[in-house]
């Protein structure tokens, strides 16, 4: 039997009558989720000039590049952070207060002025994976092959336009970092200097945390709320923990709660779960069971006992 396109379509119009989740319908744009990427891919080839195109800059092409990359990222950031205020008025019903051309021409022209020092600032987080990671070649295998980095410089920058109060973009740039990558640090976190992300796969970094300088997190580590499930409620409390300078947190690791602090210079081990506050200099890991070795059909277990391993 022969399809019928015409039912198809009216079953299909009908789904989207409450207007609610899967579609947009009679609403401003929204922001363009392909350009909204394009331009995250002209910021870190303006942060890492070289990189990302296979071809090197000469000295004196670089003010042409810096300059052509710029006015680019100003025009087409601009109009993608229009369309997300005025959805976003429109959203929270304050169209006679949105004024989102001035805005979003402010917010983007905020971020550019940032750029020379996010630049030092990665420059930083580079050095420190390469003098804490003793597998690490050279500075440029570090920027080819490490996922941190990239997490790291992304969120950077959408930690600007957030700051700046922009919707929706600087979320979506951070979960193109998340997937390309598995590291999940929201746009509201605030990252310290020299912050190294070793492998990073699972690592999760909530809105509210605050990272300290020259902090290092391994894979899996969780820098999370207690008590998620109010949601809504919570939307304006501190509720992630603070990490102070030169902390380090190995893989596996659940630090919860906005109340928590990890003292300045303390390490915290594997599997460590920690929803309450421990002093500068401490040294928190589990404590460990014995480990039981079972041996093929016939033979007898060992049991090799935490005090000697």
């Amino acid at each position: 039997m022969a399809l019928d396109i015409k039912a198809l379509v009216g079953e299909l119009v009908t789904t989207c009558a409450d207007n609610q989740a899967v579609n947009h319908i009679e609403g401003h744009d929204l922001p363009d989720k392909g350009s909204v990427e394009h331009v995250l891919d002209m910021l870190l080839a303006i942060l890492f000039p070289g990189y990302t195109h296979g071809k090197a800059v000469s000295p004196t092409s670089l003010p042409y590049y810096f300059g052509d990359l710029i006015t680019r990222v100003q025009s087409e950031l601009t109009s993608q952070t229009e369309r997300a205020l005025a959805y976003d008025c429109r959203i929270r019903k304050t169209e006679g207060e949105c004024h989102s051309c001035s805005r979003a021409t402010e917010a983007v022209e905020r971020l550019l002025e940032e750029l020379p020092a996010l630049r030092q600032m990665l420059k930083d987080d580079m050095r420190a994976a390469f003098d804490r990671d003793p597998a690490a070649e050279s500075l440029d295998v570090i920027l080819f092959c490490y996922p941190g980095i990239e997490a790291i410089a992304t969120q950077r920058l959408a930690h600007v336009l957030y700051h700046h109060g922009i919707p929706i973009i600087p979320r979506m740039w951070t979960e193109r970092a998340h997937s390309r990558t598995g590291i999940d640090i929201h746009p509201g976190a605030h990252l310290g200097r020299s912050f190294f992300i070793d492998h990073g796969t699972g690592i999760v970094v909530g809105e509210s945390t605050t990272i300290g300088d020259n902090v290092s997190l391994y894979q899996g580590v969780t820098l999370g709320a207690l008590s998620p499930s109010k949601g809504q409620v919570l939307r304006s409390v501190k509720r992630h923990p603070t990490i102070e300078d030169d902390v380090i947190i190995y893989a596996g690791a659940t630090i919860l709660g906005g109340e928590t602090v990890i003292g300045k210079g303390s390490v915290i081990g594997g599997s460590v779960w920690l929803t309450e506050s421990v002093p500068p200099g401490s040294r928190i890991m589990m404590a460990m069971e014995d480990l039981v070795i079972r041996r093929m059909a016939g033979s007898s277990d060992r049991r090799v006992p935490a005090r000697s391993r």
